[in-house]
């Protein structure tokens, strides 16, 4: 079956890896029954917001997912994050822990590539300054790359007197090969379809071999740059670098320890914030705005005081929010990521008993250009399905693809057609 899709978080020591995954995955502030969760020492569960089907067809005051939560609309999806430990320069050459680090990269079908955008520390995570962290971008390519083309290198001559024997397509025959990366025979065909060589397989040079590795681990391992510690004041020209020299879609300035912070002091009630937001209210400002009670909030000192008004100037006010909420959702954009809303009733879109109010209950997340069939295959494993139903209870092809607004709202009645 379709397996639930995978985002990596890689990163040097001390660019704030951790503190990225922890605002990422911090489910304090959620409401319902899914909270933070760690499903072994590298996975966790991180939560994406998405626009919700439920304000599309006007029922949000009865929105209750049973996973996450949904609040006036948006949505918080659960999808599950790796830690991949152990980056180092000289990855592939086993360096660090560099042997555990590829051997978890493959099972990512995205990454996010946490950088210390500060420059205080160095490749290795010492601290230091005036480091240039665009080195650091331009080296973790190098190490999958380098990885990948040494495996391939190891074994050339043998595979291209197979491919020779047997008459393969190139497709096949590097399949066999980049299968061990948790690719799948769609993503070599892309490679080489945007590659668009001539040569049969059987005559590519080195450098065509290189092109071809290039092409394949951008489409194999797309990755978010999120540039953290923006707050930092030498951040500004570093971010200036880094934009002139990659693109600036993939790009996301965070600060993951103000992120943090501010969800922090929201759960012990002394702010009030809503994660992802540029705005953060205190108890002086709620009275200032005419509530006579400051909507309950605590008094803060005047240390944390000053440190939430730097934090405003410094990142809510510049950059709109801490950026943490636009990381994950920019590693799902790049991967094509549709949500999906299983229903049992397309009409009243309940998914419980029929006496239940609750709906859109479930929402789960598929790969861009997945059709219908693909969605039921990952909810309903082998089971025969004697047909589909979209919203308002039209009959939907399983061939259809879905899409935000298309063939996004499904109800799979089981029986022989």
């Amino acid at each position: 079956m379709p397996r639930d899709p995978l985002i990596g978080l890689v990163g040097k020591p001390s660019a704030g890896k951790s503190s990225t995954l922890n605002s990422l995955t911090d489910a304090s502030s959620k409401v319902g029954n899914f909270p933070f969760t760690t499903i072994d020492p590298q996975r966790a569960i991180g939560y994406l917001q998405i626009d919700c089907a439920c304000a599309r067809f006007g029922v949000s005051d009865r929105c209750k997912p049973n996973y996450g939560s949904c609040i006036n609309g948006r949505r918080s999806v659960p999808i599950e994050l790796l830690d991949v430990a152990g980056l180092v320069p000289g990855a592939h050459q086993g360096k660090g822990l560099g042997n555990k680090f590829l051997d978890d990269l493959r099972h990512a079908d995205a990454l996010i590539h946490v950088v210390d955008v500060s420059g205080t520390t160095d490749a290795e995570g010492k601290v230091t300054r005036g480091y240039d962290p665009s080195v650091d971008i331009a080296w973790l390519r190098s190490e999958i790359v380098a990885w990948i083309r040494g495996n391939l290198m190891e074994k050339w001559g043998s595979i291209r007197r197979r491919h020779i024997a047997v008459k393969a397509a190139a497709v096949e025959t590097l399949q066999n090969q980049f299968s061990g990366y948790g690719s799948t025979a769609t993503v070599v065909a892309r490679t080489l379809d945007k590659l668009a060589l001539k040569e049969p397989l059987e005559e590519w040079s080195d450098e065509t071999i290189d092109r071809v590795v290039q092409a394949f681990t951008d489409e194999k391992f797309p990755t978010v740059i999120a540039l953290n510690k923006i707050d930092h004041p030498d951040a500004d020209k570093n971010i200036a670098k880094i934009a002139k020299m990659q693109d600036p879609n993939t790009i996301v300035l965070c600060s993951a320890i103000s992120e943090i912070f501010l969800r922090k002091l929201a759960k012990q009630g002394y702010v009030r914030y809503t994660e992802g937001s540029e705005f953060v209210d205190t108890r002086e400002d709620l009275i200032a705005d005419g509530d006579p009670d400051g909507g309950g909030l605590k008094e803060l000192d005047d240390k944390i005081k000053n440190r939430i008004e730097n934090l405003k100037d410094m990142v809510l006010y510049r950059f709109g929010s801490t950026g943490v909420n636009q990381v994950l959702s920019k590693a799902a954009e790049i991967l094509g990521l549709t949500p999906v809303f299983p229903v049992r009733n397309t009409t009243t879109f309940a998914s419980g008993a029929n006496e239940s109010k609750a709906v859109f209950r479930d929402c789960v997340l598929v790969k861009k250009n997945s059709t219908v069939a693909d969605v039921g295959k990952k909810l309903m494993g082998d089971a025969p399905i004697a047909y589909i139903e979209g919203a308002g209870g039209i009959r939907v092809a399983e061939d259809h693809i879905v899409a935000v607004g298309k063939n996004d709202v499904l109800s799979f009645k089981i029986g022989r057609a």
